[in-house]
């Protein structure tokens, strides 16, 4: 178990996605996402698995929910700066986890 106070670490946000482009040389096929999380955290990079489920157009414009505060990954020759949330579906292909509704960007869970 952990206590709240760890959970209170992780700083997840509501962000848009606003481009998306393919990725090379990776061992699993990626997206990389540049998503805006409002003025006060600005727009960060995201790789994600997503290519066998999302097309980029679909991905496109998106609110997604995102891990902000973890320090940059290296992935590939690529710098990931926020974990962009997701599941895996019944044939492991990865889904977004996104508000049901309209939600300011950068607004924080809780």
């Amino acid at each position: 178990m952990i206590k709240y106070e760890d959970f209170e670490k992780i700083d997840v946000r509501i962000g848009r996605i606003i481009n998306v482009e393919d990725t090379s040389g990776l061992r699993n096929p990626s997206y990389k996402m540049t998503i805006d999380f409002g003025p006060e955290i600005g727009r960060k990079i995201s790789l994600g698995q997503y290519v066998s489920n999302y097309s980029k157009a679909e991905l496109t414009g998106k609110l997604v929910m995102c891990v902000v505060n973890f320090e940059p990954k290296k992935i590939g020759h690529y710098l990931s700066e926020a974990l962009t949330l997701g599941f895996k579906d019944e044939n492991g292909r990865v889904v977004l986890a996104e508000p049901e509704r309209e939600v300011s960007l950068g607004e924080k869970m809780f």
